[in-house]
């Protein structure tokens, strides 16, 4: 499979496909390259319907242009724990920001949280995201709240400084988000099923999104407290519990 920086015919191959209608993946088959490359590569130049071939072509030659011209980093600055190799990790960051792209965060809220996710501690100040992802601390106070608003992203402080985290309960908290969001339109929807007539075709209509969704969200929220309760519960440790003496037979 053909590594290195896609090039200005690869691109319009892209445009071509998503002309076409043709999904990443064979776009990515046609291409001999990985499906995250086009992913990524679309999601970063305008999205699957404004991408251009060349305007994409030329912004990333402006953006090796830029990179070269920064002053080089410290060694220190590169090192990874655990002997990671720093290129990688950071070409999955990217990729992890492309498929938080693609499930619908806008690009500034999906680095946020690819960088968090991408952090053995799983938290970082604003000061240290801003340096990380190298933009304003005004873009990540406002990518924070949009996080904080989807219970993606909580607030943890020291009593001097807030940091943020993702952590186990995040991906709980958002699922049953989604349920109660779920509810609350099952419950309009039948508002208007009442309004429309439950035998016309815009009541029947609302009435199958409603069950539908009634029934997804149930499922929803018995699988996400299910799996909470398999898979994060800590098994109980000799200090969690107070061992009771035996029996004194004297």
């Amino acid at each position: 499979m053909p590594g290195g920086r896609l090039t200005q015919q690869e691109r319009r191959q892209i445009a071509a496909g998503l002309a076409d209608g043709l999904p990443y993946a064979e776009i990515a088959r046609r291409l001999d390259r990985p499906t995250s490359t086009v992913t990524r590569e679309v999601m970063r130049n305008g999205g699957p319907t404004a991408y251009r071939a060349d305007l994409a072509h030329h912004a990333t030659q402006r953006r090796t242009q830029r990179r070269r011209q920064v002053a080089p980093q410290p060694p220190q600055a590169s090192r990874q724990p655990y002997g990671r190799d720093a290129e990688a990790v950071r070409d999955f960051q990217e990729t992890l920001t492309t498929v938080f792209m693609t499930s619908g965060l806008p690009k500034m809220m999906a680095r946020v949280l690819a960088c968090l996710y991408t952090t053995d501690s799983g938290s970082l100040t604003a000061a240290e995201l801003a340096r990380r992802l190298q933009v304003s601390p005004a873009s990540i106070s406002k990518a924070i709240a949009f996080l904080g608003g989807l219970d993606l992203v909580r607030r943890e402080s020291d009593g001097r400084r807030e940091r943020y985290v993702v952590d186990d309960d995040l991906w709980f908290q958002s699922m049953i988000r989604s349920a109660r969001d779920n509810a609350q339109f099952v419950e309009t929807a039948r508002q208007g099923v009442g309004v429309l007539g439950p035998d016309t075709p815009a009541g029947a209509r609302l009435e199958s999104a409603a069950r539908f969704l009634d029934f997804v969200s149930e499922a929803l929220t018995r699988a996400a407290e299910q799996a909470r309760e398999v898979l994060y519960t800590r098994p109980a440790t000799p200090s969690d519990t107070t061992a009771t003496p035996p029996p004194n037979h004297e």
